[in-house]
């Protein structure tokens, strides 16, 4: 996908305290439609709650967080989905008893701002994409964990992001699972969406992200090309324990 200067989500300020606890601290975060940004850290570093403030999980101590020039600071979860956030969660969070065709209908059907003509059709588009329609009519809770992290792909697919986050999806997965599903989430940025991706696993970031994020102690440390911001030594001293 081609990167524009078009400013497509962006936080100012974000903030977040669970009593005299700082989580985060003034995060200014930046992302123009087209990038793939990589966010990383070591644990306790902020990036899940940086996620779940922009998705609207949680609402910040103070800050605020624009999509696609709107300010979506006290908009529920469900709203910001339609107005073009997807996420997915680094825990699968399918419905079980459905079957995966279900659970991607549903989103197709509830996820979206405006209702489409053929939802069905579009359900079978998305699980084509994702490499799961021969997998359509199993029960969610019956598959392995590449697949179910393809459902959660699936399902924020299905509700028509314009910008996707991803918390943590190569978790638990075998390399060559990890290379698969890195082949598949370089599909989805080219035909269109903008992705912040979440993860531990630096090789997934590195050999999909053209920008990464480190964070640490709640604050943004390093934010550009990836092997600058894997080189810096405040990156160095907090996610790998070296000297700075």
């Amino acid at each position: 996908m081609t990167q524009t200067d078009t400013l497509v989500l962006q936080s100012s300020g974000l903030s977040m305290a669970f009593g005299d606890f700082k989580v985060l601290e003034d995060i200014d975060l930046r992302v123009t439609q087209g990038e793939i940004v990589g966010v990383l850290g070591p644990n306790g570093a902020g990036k899940t709650t940086l996620m779940n403030l922009l998705t609207g999980a949680y609402a910040p101590t103070a800050g605020r967080v624009q999509l696609m020039g709107k300010d979506v600071t006290r908009l529920a979860t469900a709203a910001r989905c339609r107005q073009g956030l997807g996420r997915t969660h680094q825990v699968p969070r399918p419905f079980t008893g459905m079957t995966v065709f279900e659970n991607v209908l549903v989103s197709v059907r509830h996820g979206r701002a405006t209702a489409v003509p053929d939802p069905v059709a579009v359900a079978w588009d998305v699980l084509h994409d994702t490499g799961l329609a021969a997998s359509a009519n199993r029960q969610a809770s019956t598959l392995g964990l590449l697949d179910r992290k393809r459902l959660e792909l699936s399902r924020a697919l299905a509700t028509d992001p314009q910008v996707l986050l991803l918390d943590e999806i190569g978790g638990g997965l075998t390399e060559a699972e990890g290379d698969k599903l890195v082949a598949l989430i370089g599909n989805i940025h080219a035909s269109g969406v903008t992705i912040i991706w979440i993860e531990h696993i630096m090789r997934m970031l590195l050999n999909s992200c053209s920008r990464l994020i480190c964070m640490a102690g709640g604050q943004i440390i390093a934010d550009g090309a990836p092997g600058e911001v894997i080189d810096a030594p405040a990156v160095q001293s907090a996610y790998f324990g070296a000297a700075a």
